[in-house]
């Protein structure tokens, strides 16, 4: 387990330079709110970090999947529409429904989800501490992942992280 986290702190060091903290004027501050910017490098930062945790283990590597991205966003999205980290929709849907309408056409494994105002890579921490969240994450028949999230005026954000095969 040291070596996953040593892992993370290695890649945690690429996040310092992407992301900054703002003042309520929108300028960058010694202190304030967590903002994501780079945001289409934020999913390769993910799928680089879990593909060195799955590494480490044994695992093989999976890719992102637009299909599985698209299922992600849309959950991250109505859990703060809802205000809530859970894992159905506000239209009762579950992981599988959500799967199931972006059309992918493999097995989804599982999902974690978080509701934090920390970085992408604490909030992999955070599920890698978690026993049911790391075994979803190192599922060795995950072959594709989803990754998405979705930040509110107030920096809270809502992270979506989908496993299938």
């Amino acid at each position: 387990m040291t070596r996953v986290f040593l892992i993370l702190a290695a890649l945690a060091m690429t996040v310092v330079a992407a992301c900054t903290t703002t003042g309520n004027d929108g300028s960058a501050t010694g202190s304030g709110v967590y903002r994501i910017r780079d945001d289409e490098k934020v999913q390769f930062r993910i799928l680089d970090s879990v593909n060195a945790l799955r590494q480490a283990a044994g695992s093989p590597a999976v890719q992102l999947n637009a299909q599985l991205n698209a299922a992600a966003a849309t959950h991250s999205r109505d859990m703060s529409v809802q205000n809530r980290p859970w894992h159905f929709g506000s239209d009762g849907s579950s992981p599988l429904d959500r799967v199931a309408r972006v059309g992918y056409p493999g097995a989804l494994l599982g999902e974690a989800i978080s509701e934090t105002y920390e970085n992408e890579l604490q909030t992999l921490t955070a599920w890698m501490e978690d026993r049911g969240t790391r075994a979803v994450i190192m599922d060795p028949k995950a072959s594709n992942m989803g990754f998405a999230w979705f930040q509110e005026a107030n920096g809270k954000i809502w992270w979506t992280l989908v496993m299938a095969n």
